[in-house]
């Protein structure tokens, strides 16, 4: 008897169909001469801009789609133009400034849209696209009173976020509540109480963090949850070479990353699993844990390694703080946590990269760059501002993976390409650029 001709899933067709177009496009380049591989590789910084720039000044009727989402469109094409080191003129800046604030709620937080509610995920966007955009106005036009009314509000009892007023409680909505709270120094004990125990309640037996207990480990959820842990002062309760394990088996034969595992690859999660590699670079050595036996023996019964070694210490921290008096303390952040970020940054890269940063970079700008500007998932996909911002990220990741120093430019040979393809570089638990980083750092 014959045996039956297995099926396939979709997921095995489509993961064939990739393969196909991928390997087409890398047999391709490497037919190609010296000299035209690397105009292959060129990063095309004018049409990026162009196409981003247009998108900023309007959109399309199609778009009507994503009017909830005005506020991240706003974030992902400011945050990519700053990665290419451009800025937008002063008119096209205050009109931003100025739709911002409309998306403000008087209660605080923002929306997505002029007159929706407010949600925090477009809170994460508007803030961190004020943040971008600099300056005086931009950053007096938070209202951090509010703001921080607002993430009380979303907390629940368990320590996790509402996204909204009764909407969904997940990793995400910790990530962006504790990131906004931290760069705007407004992140105290009042909100950062029992998160730690909700994002380790998400980590999976898989390594990964899922959105929520019970689910799937999950690339996106995982750099959240792992950002977050680390503005806490928490990574160290975090099963590190588990997650890590589990992060670096998601870069796959295209040399990308998927978000999954078993799922297809995608231009996004160059940063979101890609940032995971920037943010363990600087916690210090996983080695170091061998030397503090007994911490480890101590928390292993529990199925944990929850070593001071993989947390910045309080002592260490305090020494970059700036000094508040009790009055501005009771109203933001407190000292142990408000400037958490800030000393992260500083700290020099203890580890090489734990991916393959030229592999990644080529994916990005073979298959995931459209010529005429812009990026894309994979290739067969349409370019759009959400991919593009994120495989931007996912290249300025990569490029600075071997630097010691996060602002610290990076050896030729750590960028693909012309060395004209170096991007700035970023603050890997935000996501922006650095040098706009250092602006809000100094103004809050």
């Amino acid at each position: 008897m014959e045996s039956a001709t297995p099926r396939l899933t979709v997921t095995q067709r489509e993961q064939w169909e990739v393969d196909a177009k991928v390997s087409e496009i890398y047999q391709f380049f490497s037919s190609l001469p010296h000299h035209a591989q690397t105009i292959m590789l060129e990063l095309r910084r004018d049409k990026h801009l162009e196409f981003l720039t247009k998108g900023l000044r309007q959109l399309g009727p199609s778009f009507s789609v994503l009017d909830a989402n005005r506020a991240w469109l706003c974030y992902w094409i400011l945050h990519s133009i700053a990665l290419l080191g451009e800025s937008v003129d002063s008119e096209l800046e205050n009109r931003v400034i100025d739709f911002i604030n409309l998306c403000q709620d008087p209660s605080g937080g923002y929306a997505g849209g002029p007159g929706q509610m407010p949600h925090l995920a477009t809170t994460y966007a508007a803030v961190n696209s004020l943040i971008t955009l600099g300056g005086q106005r931009a950053f007096s036009s938070i209202n951090r009173d509010k703001m921080r009314i607002f993430l009380l509000r979303m907390k629940q009892p368990s320590g996790a976020f509402r996204m909204h007023d009764a909407g969904e409680i997940d990793v995400r909505a910790c990530y962006t509540a504790i990131s906004v709270a931290s760069i705007l120094k407004i992140l105290d004990y009042e909100l950062v109480q029992n998160v730690g125990d909700y994002i380790l309640s998400c980590q999976t037996y898989e390594g990964g963090i899922a959105g929520e207990p019970g689910a799937e480990a999950h690339g996106g959820y995982t750099f959240c949850g792992m950002a977050t842990m680390i503005l806490m002062n928490e990574a160290g309760r975090l099963d590190l070479p588990s997650l890590i394990n589990w992060v670096a088996f998601r870069q796959g034969v295209e040399c990308g990353f998927q978000g999954r595992a078993n799922k297809l690859v995608d231009g996004c999660y160059s940063f979101w699993q890609g940032g995971v590699f920037a943010l363990i670079q600087r916690l210090p050595s996983l080695m170091d844990q061998e030397s503090r036996s007994s911490e480890v023996e101590e928390n292993q019964t529990s199925g944990n390694i929850r070593t001071a070694s993989s947390t910045l210490s309080e002592q260490e921290c305090s020494s970059e703080l700036t000094s508040s008096d009790d009055d501005e303390t009771s109203h933001f952040g407190d000292g142990e946590h408000s400037d958490i970020g800030f000393c992260f940054i500083k700290r020099h890269a203890e580890l090489e990269p734990l991916f393959h940063s030229i592999a990644l970079q080529q994916y990005l700008l073979l298959c995931s760059q459209v010529q005429e500007g812009g990026f894309r998932d994979k290739p067969g996909k349409h370019r759009d501002y959400y991919h593009t911002c994120y495989c931007l990220s996912g290249l300025s990741v990569c490029q600075y993976s071997w630097s010691k120093r996060a602002d610290s430019s990076p050896l030729p040979r750590a960028v693909l390409g012309p060395y004209s393809n170096l991007l700035e570089p970023i603050h890997p638990l935000f996501n922006i650029v650095l040098d706009k980083y250092y602006e809000a750092h100094d103004f809050f």
